[in-house]
């Protein structure tokens, strides 16, 4: 058992403007200019797990149309990879590609950061995987479920004068004080959580919970 007290607070994007942005084509090719940096140019390229692919550019040309507003743009994407696809764990895993989650519609948080890249990759673009936990809010009048909450990913995109503004397509958000990055990358690859070889019987089952609670909501737990 770990326990951990995080201090988070809200990000500078929030509050801000969308339709302020600058239009998601001269982002591109500011990218591409001298003044954009390496570290931020990487996150263009293709990757193991995020390929560049034309059924990707076509789904997000539907939301940066001709010289709209980028944060705009990516808002729009992020409502529609939430509406369009089914969260259902258990019908994918890390090997799941991009285009097989796109033709059945299913996964988990994983698949949609790597699709929503994906997309925004294929058109040019700098995002990066973001992985940590987030914060569950119950239902009204319902307490929250003590162990409910597990890894999450997410994606950010990069706006200049912003910088990285960090999106959730699975819950069609825009990030604010409730997630706790632990690691970003280029993809799931980069930042595996946990990853090696365990020899055995066979008959050992791996069971992980996180609880992500305000510090005033805090109780001993036996």
């Amino acid at each position: 058992e770990a326990v951990s007290d995080v201090e988070t607070k809200e990000p500078e994007w929030i509050g801000y403007d969308p339709l302020n942005s600058p239009p998601w084509e001269e982002v591109v090719k500011w990218l591409r200019g001298a003044d954009a940096l390496n570290d931020t140019r990487q996150y263009y390229l293709g990757s193991d797990y995020v390929p560049i692919l034309n059924i990707t550019r076509d789904y997000a040309f539907a939301s940066f149309t001709p010289q709209r507003p980028i944060f705009d743009a990516m808002n729009d994407l992020n409502r529609r990879v939430n509406e369009d696809f089914k969260f259902t764990p258990g019908f994918t895993d890390i090997s799941t590609p991009v285009a097989e989650f796109f033709e059945h519609k299913k996964g988990v948080c994983q698949d949609y950061a790597h699709f929503t890249l994906s997309c925004l990759r294929s058109i040019g673009l700098s995002a990066m995987y973001m992985i940590g936990y987030i914060e569950t809010l119950p239902p009204p009048g319902q307490p929250k479920l003590v162990g409910s909450d597990a890894s999450h990913a997410w994606v950010a995109l990069f706006i200049p004068d912003l910088g990285w503004v960090e999106f959730d397509p699975t819950n069609s958000i825009v990030v604010n004080d409730q997630h706790i990055r632990v690691a970003v990358g280029r993809d799931f690859g980069d930042i595996t959580p946990l990853k090696g070889i365990v020899y055995s019987i066979g008959k050992q089952v791996l069971k992980v919970s996180v609880d992500v609670r305000k510090i005033d909501e805090l109780v001993e737990i036996d």
